[in-house]
């Protein structure tokens, strides 16, 4: 019994006796300040030359020493023996005052329960009491963005003219909802967020301290998981501690917080290369049944992928924020890893995150997802391997005129069959031209959405003499030899097809041809070339476009090589040219109006005018 109570008062005591890491390792001096060393630098500068502002603001994260800056900076000005670095002795009385929590220099204003006119009126009659103890009185106000907008108008003047010897520092989270008034009668200091390394040595310092055993991979998980917060890091610590009784190992981490293990990621990473989609599925239904999301998933998997790719190059491992032995085992992996395979599966990953949130089939999502993955290794591009098709283009199986042809000399009399393999030969001929042609421009120009009307003279056909075929009605089956001399012949005769005379009604109708296969965004471009009348020159092979300013002029130079190549390929002529000019003040290049279009009308057709006369039409 007397036992039992010896242990309960130890136990007791020990309980009060105990404080957490977040206020017993708290920075005391600007030296032991984490991760902030060019703000402190500063900070100790200004004290040291004496050149101290009325007024500061510190923002930025949470848990990154705003208001631990502040108070060191409070005891600091007020020290009588600085040091030569600029830092605070712990001797003299207002040092010792601060330490004990007792200094009546030192004023913390909680501004999310006190954000009143009457709260800043008491704080401006406190304003005016110089100090008893040190030269200045220091006023730290806390989470100042949730002041009024009374209060902040009720503090403007004490905050840009305050008594010599008082000094406001100013602290928040949320800068952007402080009044551009405020915050330009402050020095405005950012804090920045704390790196992991930076959060890893302090962790590995208060473990020595507290002779906790600790794996350095799962000071690595602690601090991505404070999200660069040095007091959320330390009271994930404490807890981490709590629940192993002091063996701080990698596992525990994990178990405790429950994040996803590197193992699983580097698993599926495996899984992915070897193109095993099966396994990835069953690896992924294993890690739904642990109890993690499948965002959670697929966003630690993007981020895996992306340490993958910084750790390919020296110059980015840096970048890698993870232990020794994860970072060899990255090294590793990232050398079986392509850097095409990274890219596309980063794109992949980030693009299922996206969707997410809004798909009804969450793990139809991410499943279809790890598929597609499983598939960026293949070479091939198997049907149901979640790989877009390629693109291909069909070309036409038949001409319309051939066939127009062949079911005319299928009606013809008996008299005509002789003909019928003339033109089927020229039909075959035709369209092998053709379709050499389409190449040329099917990756330039949109399939038009209504074809142009055919004429008569739209197409020259080349002839192909009888008597090369080798192929008649006594004769239906040629030899050998003549088969191929048949076919030198043909292929000769289609040889020469490249340089066929043209009209100046073919020009305009492929003209028309081409500014209806311009794309949907150059609308007003291909309108703008259907009221263009080409004009075919002299040399039978030119033609001339008169444009009405020098901006169509320009348009029309830039597309020109793509209108001379489609026409080169429609007309069979490789010497086509193509040449622009501006029109003349007095030349008339589009009608405008009803009169100009009346008047261009009446040019061509002389007969409009006595129409006109005749039943008395006025224009409306």
């Amino acid at each position: 019994m007397y036992i039992c109570k010896e242990l309960m008062q130890t136990i007791t005591t020990r309980m009060e006796n105990y404080i957490v890491s977040a206020r017993k390792y708290r920075p005391s001096t600007f030296n032991s300040v984490v991760g902030q060393k060019s703000l402190t630098t500063t900070l100790k500068n200004a004290i040291l030359t004496q050149k101290l502002a009325h007024a500061y603001l510190f923002c930025g994260p949470r848990g990154v020493g705003k208001t631990t800056c502040a108070r060191i900076f409070a005891k600091t000005i007020n020290c009588m023996h600085l040091t030569p670095e600029g830092e605070a002795c712990n001797e003299c009385e207002s040092c010792r005052a601060f330490n004990e929590q007792r200094s009546y220099n030192i004023h913390e204003l909680d501004a999310a329960s006190n954000n009143s006119v009457e709260d800043i009126r008491s704080l401006i009659e406190q304003v005016r009491i110089p100090p008893q103890i040190g030269n200045y009185k220091v006023y730290i106000i806390d989470e100042v963005h949730m002041l009024s907008q009374a209060a902040f108008n009720a503090f403007l003047k004490t905050l840009e003219e305050p008594p010599h010897h008082a000094i406001f520092i100013l602290a928040t989270t949320e800068k952007h909802k402080i009044l551009p008034t405020i915050l330009s009668r402050c020095q405005i200091y950012d804090f920045n967020r704390i790196s992991v390394h930076d959060t890893v040595e302090h962790l590995l310092y208060v473990a020595q301290q507290e002779h906790i055993h600790v794996e350095p991979e799962a000071l690595n998980i602690i601090a991505q998981k404070a999200d660069g917060g040095m007091r959320d890091a330390l009271s994930i610590f404490d807890q981490i501690v709590s629940f192993t009784q002091g063996n701080v190992t990698y596992q525990s981490v994990i178990a405790n917080l429950n994040v996803l293990d590197y193992e699983y990621f580097f698993q599926m990473t495996d899984l992915l290369l070897g193109n095993k989609v099966p396994d990835a599925m069953l690896l992924f239904n294993d890690i739904l049944n642990k109890g993690f999301d499948g965002s959670h998933f697929i966003t630690g998997l993007g981020a895996h992928f992306r340490d993958l790719l910084v750790s390919r190059d020296s110059s980015t491992l840096p970048l890698l924020e993870v232990g020794d032995n994860i970072r060899q085992r990255y090294q590793e992996q990232a050398m079986r890893c392509e850097p095409k395979f990274l890219y596309r599966a980063m794109k992949l990953c980030n693009d299922c995150d996206l969707n997410y949130r809004a798909s009804k089939n969450k793990r139809l999502l991410v499943e279809i997802t790890l598929i597609q993955l499983a598939q960026l290794t293949t070479d091939e591009d198997v049907p149901g391997c979640g790989q877009s098709p390629a693109r291909t283009t069909l070309k036409p199986t038949f001409n319309q005129k051939a066939v127009a042809q062949q079911q005319q000399g299928a009606s013809a009399p008996a008299s005509s069959v002789q003909s019928a393999p003339q033109q089927y030969q020229q039909a075959a001929t035709t369209d092998t031209s053709s379709s050499a042609a389409v190449p040329a421009s099917e990756g330039k120009l949109k399939e038009p959405e209504i074809a142009m009307p055919e004429t008569s003279s739209a197409q020259k056909i080349p002839t192909v003499n009888k008597s090369s075929m080798g192929f008649s009605i006594k004769n239906p089956r040629p030899t050998m030899s003549e088969s191929s001399h048949a076919q030198t012949t043909v292929h000769q005769a289609s040889g020469t097809d490249e340089d066929q005379a043209f009209s100046e009604q073919d020009l305009r109708r492929y003209w028309l041809e081409f500014a209806q296969r311009l794309p949907k965004e150059e609308a007003a471009n291909a309108g703008r070339m259907k009221t263009m009348s080409p004009h075919l020159l002299d040399d039978n092979t030119t033609f001339e476009i008169v444009v009405d300013n020098e901006i169509v002029k320009k348009y029309m130079e830039d597309i020109m090589p793509k209108v001379r190549s489609y026409l080169c390929a429609q007309l069979h002529n490789s010497k086509v040219s193509m040449t622009v000019r501006v029109s003349n003040p007095q030349e008339v290049v589009k009608a405008y109006n009803r009169v100009e279009q009346y008047q261009m009308m009446n040019q061509k057709n002389p007969q409009l005018q006595h129409l006109r006369e005749e039943f008395g039409l006025e224009f409306s």
